[in-house]
């Protein structure tokens, strides 16, 4: 593999910044994976982090050095990454769980699948244009797509999320084939929310990414102003020729790296390396008891 990768997230005018995101890869597998901790909820920014922790480590299990089955993979990895989540509630005893949305790609064989919860997005442009994005599991996308008017609906509000004490709502979707001078943008609400689709298509497919990236955070974080949400962006740049219209520097190239090699810009401790398989009766059990936690409290307060 050869693809170029620059990522970048700024607090805006938040407390704190609960967005996380990295990547990771071997020799013939690659995965790209954001998530945007939810605020009205207890530490967002521990479920955002435990959610690409946890990603990584099942995908330093299984990526050997390619995985098997990219888009079970994904589903699994989710589905552990929410494991992970009850878990550090049920532990703690808390009477509600951290949240994020999540949405994560992988690169193999010159083929791309993703997964996503919530309204992070994934967005892959070619020749200056869209060829798709994912749909946010919102009520305003909902209405939107059913040609329903939007006016007065918050699109903040989520119908899906990880860490929710309901099993988890996700799309996993591909394989497309990725063509030299691709681009594969993920990102958290703060960035479209404040930027339209078409500025975003037409920032990334004109520049690299490494100059792309920084120039749509910035401008997210202009038109927002003082309200800014946290901005974070991850873009990858698939094998771009070396004669194309940008010198193509920066670039990691993956051909000389043995199958037992495993690189990540994700900071790993403190998460379960899931060397066991997924526990769905785990998850249930923890889920139930985080439900009962929260109708006790509920009956004493009445």
């Amino acid at each position: 593999m050869k693809f170029s990768v620059f990522q970048l997230s700024r607090r805006g005018g938040r407390e704190k910044n609960e967005d996380r995101m990295g990547y990771c890869y071997t020799r013939e597998a690659g995965l790209f994976v954001l998530a945007d901790g939810m605020g009205g909820h207890p530490d967002g920014e521990v479920a955002a982090q435990i959610a690409i922790q946890t990603m990584s480590a099942v995908f330093q299990r299984d990526a050997k050095a390619k995985l098997d089955d990219p888009a079970k993979f994904l589903s699994a990895a989710l589905m552990a990454a929410h494991h992970e989540i009850i878990r550090y509630a049920s532990e703690r005893a808390m009477l509600d769980t951290p949240r994020t949305t999540l949405v994560a790609g992988v690169l193999q064989e010159g083929e791309l699948h993703w997964v996503h919860c919530g309204d992070s997005r994934l967005y892959v442009v070619r020749d200056e244009e869209l060829v798709t994005r994912t749909r946010d599991h919102s009520y305003a996308e909902v209405q939107a797509n059913a040609g329903v008017s939007i006016e007065g609906v918050n699109r903040n509000v989520l119908f899906t999320c990880l860490g929710s004490t309901i099993r988890p709502m996700f799309d996993v979707a591909g394989p497309l084939k990725l063509e030299d001078g691709d681009r594969v943008l993920l990102c958290s609400d703060g960035l479209w929310s404040s930027v339209e689709d078409e500025e975003i298509v037409r920032v990334l497919g004109a520049a690299p990414v490494a100059e792309a990236v920084p120039e749509l955070v910035d401008h997210a974080l202009e038109v927002a102003g003082d309200q800014s949400d946290n901005v974070t962006v991850l873009a990858m740049e698939w094998e771009t020729p070396i004669d194309a219209a940008f010198e193509a520097s920066g670039f990691t190239e993956t051909w000389a790296m043995s199958d037992d090699v495993f690189a990540s810009t994700i900071q790993g401790g403190g998460i379960d390396p899931l060397l066991e398989e997924l526990d769905e009766d785990a998850i249930e059990r923890s889920i139930a008891e985080i439900n009962e936690a929260i109708q006790r409290t509920a009956t004493k307060k009445n």
